[in-house]
């Protein structure tokens, strides 16, 4: 494993707490908003025009291979090259750079960072109430809010494509997330700070968005997921008794355990880095942490833009012999820090812990991070826990606009809880002028990501980066 360093090195306690943002009410919040039409129109948020001076794509994906695994980078590309939507879930760090010189408002919130339709999802709060939100936010960071919106909706025109749809069911997808955030974040821009910091999207909420044809398909997947838990659907899966005892099977190359003869102990090694994940810990889940021993751990492939990132998973019993699986994350910096400035949170993974508990509704119990051997930075969570995801590879074009809906939703809500929704909003106004102009975009920036995607196999074929498909 090559040593790894962090731009922001630093030990596993919190960092220094920012100072409170200039107080502001509703009404200022609005004025101000609208007055930024002026010098950002929001018909301007439509256009994508390449820069001349646009960074080559692939050199950018390159450079992002240096903080990844060496062994698994093939993979990584593998996986890009299944089409032009998996390549754009695995190319994050091209479009921070293509949107940092687009129009913006100036107006930052907590961002997702890589606010793609894949990256929200259902699962579980500690209370054990099923919501749907954002679930992957590695790239959070401080940012404009645009940058996630735009991301958003061209992401629904690539999975239309990539589904067989038409350019124009695409773009009313993008249209519709579009919408649903503009009208959403209105609604939140009403409500009281403290009603929005509570608000949370459940089955109530989003089951009647489908249609009553294909509801009891995902009322089903609801019911299964949450009879037990995470863990317990997960086991029978992941893991095999060898000589009676609990261990995680190898199918590689997406989960495998480390070579012992290159990291002896490596068990031992991981269990002191958990006494160390322990203290970000608050003192009640550090006692429930403790009624649990660590039985095994692996290194486990997941995602698309995570590939060659170290991910772990880690199997931990009960007194009881029920099992208990955590997930731990590699985090390195955010692909937006070189456009929106470097993360306040010196350790990358408190940056993502700290993003999560800012833009999620509720946060899963044993969100934590740590420093691992030889520098890296790590977050931890729960693996799965009544999580679901949307199976986008089966939506027609009305389905691919409920979920759209959703989305939108879910992204205002998370701008909204730890933002300023009032300035937001009243740039947004009342007219459907940003919708559209965000549908142009996500047409215009859709083709951009399928002139990169044949960047990638013309360097594939040419021999310049090695690939790696799996069965």
């Amino acid at each position: 494993m090559p040593k790894k360093t962090h731009k922001h090195h630093a030990p596993d306690e919190p960092s220094k707490i920012k100072p409170p943002a200039p107080f502001i009410t509703a009404a200022e919040g609005k004025a101000a908003g609208k007055k930024l039409r002026d010098s950002a129109p929001r018909d301007a948020l439509g256009s994508w025009q390449p820069n001349p001076n646009r960074p080559d794509p692939i050199t950018i994906l390159r450079a992002a291979d240096a903080t990844r695994q060496p062994a698994l980078v093939p993979l990584r590309y593998g996986r890009m090259l299944q089409s032009p939507f998996t390549f754009y879930r695995g190319s994050a760090g091209i479009m921070a750079a293509d949107l940092a010189v687009t129009p913006a408002t100036g107006v930052h919130v907590q961002a997702c960072g890589d606010a793609h339709l894949m990256n929200f999802g259902v699962f579980a709060t500690p209370e054990r109430r099923v919501i749907f939100d954002i679930n992957d936010l590695d790239e959070t960071l401080p940012a404009p809010w645009e940058w996630d919106v735009q991301r958003l909706a061209a992401s629904f025109v690539l999975a239309a494509l990539s589904n067989g749809l038409s350019d124009s069911a695409g773009k009313a997808a993008a249209i519709e997330a579009a919408n649903s955030y503009r009208l959403h974040m209105r609604a939140f821009a009403e409500q009281d700070v403290m009603d929005i910091w509570y608000a949370r999207i459940d089955d109530s909420d989003f089951l009647p968005l489908i249609s009553a044809s294909r509801r009891p398909i995902v009322e089903k997947r609801i019911a299964k997921a949450s009879r037990a838990s995470g863990s317990e659907l997960v086991y029978p899966k992941l893991v095999e008794h060898d000589g009676g005892q609990p261990r995680i099977r190898d199918t590689p190359p997406t989960l495998f355990h480390a070579q012992a003869e290159e990291h002896p102990g490596h068990l031992d090694t991981f269990a002191e880095v958990l006494a160390k994940y322990r203290e970000t810990l608050p003192d009640d889940r550090r006692m429930l942490f403790d009624r649990f021993e660590l039985v095994d751990v692996a290194i486990k492939v997941v995602g698309v833009g995570s590939v060659g990132t170290l991910c772990m998973v880690a199997l931990f019993m009960s007194a009881a012999g029920r099992p208990f699986f955590l997930q731990v994350k590699e985090a390195n910096a955010s692909v937006l820090e070189p456009y929106a400035g470097a993360s306040h949170y010196r350790h990358h993974g408190e940056r993502v812990v700290m993003g999560q508990r800012l833009m999620q509704p509720a946060s899963d119990l044993f969100l934590g991070w740590v420093t691992g051997p030889q520098g890296r930075h790590f977050y931890l969570r729960q693996l799965r826990d009544v999580k679901i995801a949307a199976l986008i590879e089966t939506y027609d074009a009305d389905m691919l606009k409920v979920y759209a809906n959703a989305c939108g939703w879910a992204l205002a809500r998370a701008h909204a809880k730890a933002s300023n929704p009032w300035t937001i909003a009243g740039y947004l106004g009342k007219q459907n002028t940003f919708d559209e102009a965000l549908g142009k975009f996500a047409l215009a920036y859709a083709d951009q990501a399928e002139r990169d995607y044949d960047k990638l196999r013309t360097a594939v074929r040419a021999g310049l980066i090695d690939v790696e498909l799996e069965r």
